[in-house]
């Protein structure tokens, strides 16, 4: 007597459906193919490739203007060796250091603060809105046309507000002398800077519920108290990210100074790191140098970042585990 067995209807829908499962495992993989083909041809090929550059160096050999021949050869870590030595690395790394002591902590406290000052004027959506747009319009203006900009404004022939001094009998500083220029440069980053970040911190402060300030100011909090003790530590974590990334920024300024060159005699071809690898890349034609330093300041950058959110990480993102 044979036995047969009946399985549950769902059962059976179930297996039968399994090779059709199986034929669509494939379906994210080319959803997520064009973004990996862009990510490994514009990232990650240029990021190894000019690691493999950062190795080698160019032999010549031959005697005479003829017979000379140039080659490719293995340079191992002798690149990194001349970039660091050079005299100009050192004093770029101290500028750029300067620059990030100024930059970074008055921006983030501008953004923090207007952040904090348009959460507290909730009831007047419209003065809101034109705000918002008013401290976010610099960041919407390109690095090379602000820093134009701001080159004019600080020229004193030119500017309007040294003329407008000069009316008031005070003498202005000549911003970009060697004594004012860091803070010149800073200046123009900082202005269109500030407002991505209040954006950031502002977002994160729109989705607190009201509740819980209403009942902070029951109990009798002042709006003081409550920024300090509520809403700040609720936006540590875009505090955090924004930290991160004004710190890649700084070490990667480029735009400001080499814009403000041609106004000033006293910025130079190396004035930050960045700056140094344009100089040995297009001025001296030497990439091998360049692709070091590059390097180099990809390491750094992946030390401070990553370095600072495994420092300040566990504390500023606990409350949202």
């Amino acid at each position: 007597m044979a036995l047969t067995t009946t399985l549950p209807r769902s059962t059976t829908a179930s297996v039968a459906a399994r090779p059709a499962r199986k034929g669509r495992g494939g379906v994210p993989y080319a959803f997520l193919a064009p973004g990996l083909l862009l990510f490994t041809l514009f990232l990650a090929a240029p990021i190894v490739y000019a690691g493999y550059l950062s190795l080698r160096k160019v032999k010549v050999s031959g005697l005479g203007l003829g017979s000379k021949s140039r080659t490719e050869v293995w340079a191992g870590l002798s690149n990194y060796s001349r970039s660091m030595t050079d005299p100009d690395w050192l004093p770029s790394v101290y500028r750029i250091i300067g620059y990030g002591l100024i930059v970074v902590p008055v921006m983030l406290g501008l953004a923090l603060l207007m952040a904090l000052l348009l959460d507290a004027n909730r009831t007047r959506p419209a003065l809101s809105s034109f705000a918002r747009i008013a401290i976010f319009l610099p960041y919407a203006v390109p690095a090379v046309v602000a820093s134009l900009l701001w080159g004019f404004l600080y020229l004193p022939r030119v500017s309007p507000f040294v003329y407008a001094l000069d009316k008031f009998g005070i003498t202005a500083p000549e911003l970009l002398s060697s004594s004012w220029v860091l803070y010149a440069v800073a200046n123009v980053a900082i202005w269109g800077g500030t407002g991505f970040n209040m954006i950031v911190i502002y977002t994160a402060l729109k989705s607190v519920p009201t509740s819980l300030y209403e009942s902070a100011r029951i109990d009798g909090a002042s709006e003081l108290a409550i920024a300090w003790r509520i809403k700040i530590p609720i936006v540590m974590p875009s505090l955090v990210m924004t930290f991160v990334f004004s710190l890649i920024a700084t070490l990667q300024v480029f735009a400001e100074p080499i814009t403000l060159k041609p106004l000033s005699n006293t910025i130079s071809f190396t004035w930050t790191p960045l700056m140094k690898v344009y100089r040995d890349a297009f001025v001296r034609n030497d990439i091998y140098s360049a692709a070091a330093t590059s390097v180099v300041i990809a390491v750094a950058t992946f030390i401070l970042s990553f370095g600072f959110l495994k420092l300040v990480g566990r504390r500023a993102f606990t409350q949202e585990d």
